[in-house]
């Protein structure tokens, strides 16, 4: 979101200050100030996402997902584009549009790589796992890579590799990141948008989004024009992110932190509307499901799955989100400044500390996802191993935290390129 600017962060400690060139509001002319909130609440995402994607894992019962329709998803990707407003959109008002462009064109290529040497590394990680018949689990199979192994001589398109490498076969388990490459190739097209006004930018986002509605455009006549990317050469399945819908909230978090969005005011009234939403949320969630079995909610999801599917990114989920963030933005307090326990006791320097490496982590997201997605596979083969058994559970959760956490400085490390100043 926008936060307002100041010369210096006072009220951030030395440790923080030093772990996160945290986010600020970008507008010509004003400087960047640290904010700890964009890298706090990315830093908590990539643990979620982790926890998510560990198969077996029973934490996964109790994340936030379970508990309203907006999930860790609509943290990254919200995050990621305020990160891409500090990252991209000052040098479109340095550079130009021509090399803001370029600079953004590089980081697409950057994230295909990630993103093909994360499914090379996971493919080869689940075959070796169930080579191994400790478990008599099949970890590829898992992943639904069938047409990898046994099925793809029968389709028009046996070559697919070639059709991974062109992303017109993306597997449900990695279709986060090219989501977020489509996404990013947006942006040049926004900030020529923007030149006019930020009307021109509001009406083409949410028009893409709309059209990125499947029962929406069906009802209107108009299913001819439903955008949607094709995720396999043999189906008619779609990729499970569509980056049309997915735009949104990307666009939203770029806009609060480019300035385009103002800030919204600290009101209770705000403050209650939000509670309401998101504590009204929990009755039709997971949880109520799974825990109180009510058939009125259950009937309620199957009546109403177009208003908050995950694929399109619908409506609910966006304003469920909204309301979400709206309350941690409060609560955090201006630049986070309540994130810190700003005190000289055990406990308060633990909690500084805590923050300091969830800080670490948010801001080296790319390459924690990436290790969170590889590791979770092998998460779930030390899961299905210890017999589901809870203690082991907690252990391998925790191993698994500390291996993002030693990505994060890893990364820092070499982003620092220390190499540049040690003396001869």
């Amino acid at each position: 979101m926008t936060y307002s600017t100041a010369a210096t962060d006072t009220m951030t400690p030395p440790s923080a200050r030093n772990a996160a060139p945290a986010s600020a509001t970008i507008t010509a002319g004003t400087a960047r100030v640290r904010d700890l909130r964009l890298d706090f609440f990315r830093g908590i995402a990539m643990f979620i996402i982790l926890i998510a994607h560990t198969p077996g894992n029973f934490l996964a019962s109790w994340i936030p997902a379970r508990w309203g329709f907006s999930d860790a998803t609509e943290i990254f990707v919200f995050c990621s584009g305020m990160a891409s407003a500090i990252a991209f959109g000052g040098g479109f008002d340095r550079a130009g549009w021509k090399l803001g462009s370029a600079r953004v064109l590089y980081r697409v290529w950057q994230v295909y790589w990630a993103h093909v040497g994360l499914f090379c590394a996971t493919l080869a990680l689940t075959i070796w796992l169930t080579d191994l018949e400790i478990t008599g689990m099949n970890y590829w199979g898992q992943l639904n890579l069938w047409p990898l192994f046994v099925e793809s001589e029968k389709w028009a398109n046996p070559d697919i590799f070639l059709s991974f490498m062109t992303l017109s076969y993306v597997p449900n388990y990695f279709d986060i990141l090219p989501m977020y490459m489509i996404v990013l190739l947006f942006m040049p097209i926004i900030m020529l948008l923007v030149r006019m006004n930020f009307s021109a930018v509001a009406a083409f986002v949410v028009c893409i989004w709309l059209m990125a509605q499947e029962s929406l455009m069906q009802t209107l006549g108009l299913g001819a024009w439903h955008l949607a990317l094709p995720a396999e050469p043999w189906s008619d399945r779609n990729w499970f992110f569509n980056p049309f819908g997915w735009q949104l909230i990307f666009f939203t978090g770029f806009a609060f932190m480019r300035g385009w969005l103002p800030k919204p005011p600290v009101s209770m009234t705000l403050v209650v509307l939000s509670a309401v939403l998101v504590v009204s949320n929990t009755l039709v969630s997971d949880v109520a499901l799974r825990e109180f079995g009510w058939a009125w909610a259950k009937t309620w999801r199957a009546e109403n799955l177009a208003w908050y599917d995950k694929s399109s990114f619908a409506v609910l989920r966006y304003l469920h989100f909204l309301a979400l963030a709206y309350l941690a933005w409060v609560i955090a307090g201006d630049k986070g400044g309540r994130l810190l326990a700003r005190g000289t006791g055990a406990l308060a320097r633990v909690w500084d500390a805590l923050v300091t490496i969830i800080l670490k982590v948010g801001q080296q997201s790319l390459a924690v996802f990436v290790v969170s997605m590889f590791i979770a596979r092998l998460m779930g083969f030390g899961i299905d191993v210890s017999g589901h058994r809870v203690l082991p559970v907690l252990m391998i959760n925790l191993a698994g935290a500390a291996v993002l956490i030693a990505t994060a400085y890893g990364a820092g490390w070499f982003k620092g390129q220390p190499w540049k100043k040690a003396q001869l």
